[in-house]
């Protein structure tokens, strides 16, 4: 089962350590790895982050017919999910929730250098909703708790928002869960070496951005 911690760490749910998942981690942070292997990876990475995130939504029980006519006592989850990609780099996580959750909506948020709402496309019902907040690398953050804070302005309860990321540093779950602690964060592993350049690298945009700032260059791909 994947691990969970607590106490000063907060409701934190880890990926179990196999083998496979050290592997992964292991590409994403050798500063060798290029453009295509890093996204084939990511990717892969990224999916068995969200199906473990998926794990920790509510579910109900449910009986099907099955092609034979016997009865199956299974499980769906309970109506009233989406996803939330922070970007520009939690839209790299997109294509995983899609993967998994193929009708699930997914709204978006962009968080400008200045921690300030520069764009924000938000469900009508969002108030009604869990919220799966996609965002691959937590290094100090402060991104992620302004885009929490924007959630909670917007009616958001702060128990149906789930962090979903890839590598997150010790210190901002620490302060994500002494800020949010009902907020959970679902993460492949906390660990201080992050791969800060992990959007440029996923989008193969670290040659092409030269002196402007992530921020910038997001607004031009967007408008």
């Amino acid at each position: 089962m994947p691990g969970e911690e607590s106490g000063a760490m907060g409701n934190v749910v880890l990926l179990t350590p196999t083998n496979q998942v050290q592997e992964l981690q292991t590409i994403l942070l050798d500063r060798k790895t290029d453009h295509s292997d890093f996204v084939f990876y990511a990717d892969r990475l990224m999916r068995l982050v969200v199906e473990e995130a998926l794990n920790q939504l509510p579910v109900t029980q449910v009986t099907v017919t099955t092609p034979t006519y016997c009865k199956y006592k299974g499980l769906e989850f309970a109506r009233g999910n989406c996803g939330v990609s922070l970007c520009r780099s939690g839209e790299a996580m997109e294509i995983a929730l899609r993967q998994c959750a193929r009708s699930i909506r997914i709204a978006k948020i962009l968080i400008g250098e200045e921690q300030k709402v520069l764009y924000a496309r938000f469900t009508s019902d969002m108030s009604t909703r869990r919220v799966l907040l996609l965002y691959p690398i937590l290094s100090t953050g402060q991104t992620v708790l302004k885009a929490i804070s924007a959630l909670k302005d917007n009616n958001v309860s702060e128990e149906n928002i789930y962090l979903v990321t890839l590598f997150a540093h010790p210190s901002s779950v620490v302060r994500i869960s002494h800020r949010y602690p009902l907020v959970t964060i679902v993460a492949s592993k906390t660990s201080k070496a992050v791969p800060l350049n992990f959007a440029m690298k996923y989008f193969g945009t670290e040659k092409v951005m030269g002196g402007y700032s992530a921020t910038f260059f997001f607004l031009f791909l967007l408008f």
